[in-house]
Order: C-alpha cells, then structure tokens, then sequence
C-alpha cells in the first residue's frame, strides 16, 4: 500500500531515541521529510545521522527543542517551517518515561514531579498542536498523533495515569475542533515496549522481557518498530476515516473490552 507520504513535512517531538526515532526512520522510509527535537543536541544529532545513514535521500533535520516551553515549541515550528516551506504531520511523542511516581501511589507523588510531568506531555502536547494549527488550517489538511501510553486504561503509575488520560481528552478535543480543517488527530497507546532503552542505555534482561510478555496477548513485547507502523499510517492520507480515537498497540492486553 502506497501511505502517499512523500513529500510530506513532519515534526517529531522526542525524536531522538525510542519510539520517537522509530517513528522518525518510518516516516522516512515513507519519503516525508522530518525535524527531530529533543532537548540533548548531541544525542540529536547522532540520531539525525543515523536516520539518514538508513534511508536514501532522506531529509532530516535536528532541531533542540524543550516542548516544555512556549517560546522553544513557536521556534521549532518556526524553524521547521523555514526548512521545509510549511509543515503537514506532527507526532508528540516527548515525555519522561513511565512518569514520575514510585511507592507509595498518591501520597508518594510529589506534585512538583506531576507538574513536570504534565508540563511536557499534556502541556507539552498542546503548545505544539496550537503552533501547528494555523498551518494546517491554511492548507485544510494536517494529522496530529499523540504518543500516550496504556496507562491511561489502568492504575497503578499515578503520574502516567493521569496524563495519558489526559492525553485522551486532548486527543479529542482537537479532533472534534479541528475535523472540519481536513485535520485527523489520534492518540497511540503503546504498552511495554522494546526500544532502545533495551540494548544498551538500560539493562532489561531477557526475563524481565519475558515476564512482561505473559500480560500480553501476543505473547511477546512489541518492539518500537511495530508501534511507529500504527503512527505512520495514522499519518498519512490513507487513514482519513480515523480521528479522535485512542488506538491501543501494545500487543493486547488480556481481559478488559474497550468500546
């Protein structure tokens, strides 16, 4: 299937590792053209290098950016818009993994750590969807996705709950708005998930990976690759009749129906 994505101008945030690179090397596979930001210029331009190492011809571009902040996210728009004549798709993806929490649930959970959280990824989310809006508004044409987590559906990561529901409400919020502008706008929900936090950066052993594999219904940990596939489609014209909707890929989760 054609995904009729060349050409295409991209930004995604938290692009310089994990699901955030994934998606960035499909997006170019695709032929669109990307900005990558994330906050460490150096692991930035690594990552830069290593996507255009793996697709020929690709276009990419390392911006530092800190979606925690108004004036850094209205330059990384700014900036991708000089590069690229205009801008098409955006994937919020930047956030701190897992949230902030640990023991003690509520009560454990110093609100200055929450905050920081939903700065960057609910805060985060919006700054950068309200610099785009206008651009795809102009064009009547744009796709928004939102990289949340399945900890929206369940307990237990006080943080993570709370803003990936929080995520949810954004997600559908800029749909309803934005649908008549020819804009979709989805959110992913990616449960555990092989990146490269797995190889290298942190130790997950492989019975670490195996234990989490039996809450799966696939029977295994879905690797960032697959999710970036669920986000490329959701960012291409191909996939017009989906928006406002939260879309689970993390391999399944046991049990529960969601309608």
């Amino acid at each position: 299937m054609d995904l009729e994505l060349a050409g295409r101008r991209a930004i995604v945030t938290g692009g310089s590792r994990g699901i955030g690179l994934a998606v960035a090397g499909a997006l170019l596979a695709e032929g669109a053209r990307v900005v990558i930001a994330a906050r460490d210029g150096e692991r930035l331009k690594a990552a830069a290098a290593r996507l255009a190492a793996g697709v020929d011809g690709a276009v990419v571009v390392p911006v530092v950016a800190d979606t925690g902040s108004d004036e850094s996210v209205r330059e990384l728009v700014a900036r991708t818009v000089d590069e690229f004549g205009g801008v098409d798709i955006l994937v919020n993806n930047a956030a701190r993994v897992g949230g902030a929490g640990g023991p003690g649930g509520v009560r454990g959970l110093a609100t200055a750590d929450a905050a920081a959280d939903l700065n960057v990824k609910v805060l985060g989310y919006l700054r950068t969807a309200q610099e785009v809006i206008p651009h795809f508004a102009a064009q009547r044409w744009g796709r928004i996705i939102n990289i949340g987590g399945l900890a929206a559906r369940q307990v237990g990561l006080v943080s993570g709950s709370i803003r990936n529901a929080g995520i949810v409400a954004l997600t559908k919020t800029l749909a309803d708005e934005l649908g008549a502008h020819g804009v979709t706008v989805n959110a992913v929900h990616p449960g555990f998930t092989r990146t490269d936090r797995h190889d290298g950066t942190i130790t997950v052993t492989e019975e670490q990976l195996a234990a989490a594999a039996k809450g799966i219904v696939i029977g295994r940990v879905v690797t960032a690759d697959e999710v970036a596939a669920v986000v490329t489609f959701l960012a291409s014209p191909v996939a017009a009749a989906i928006t406002g909707e939260s879309l689970a890929a993390g391999g399944g989760t046991p049990g529960p129906i969601h309608y």
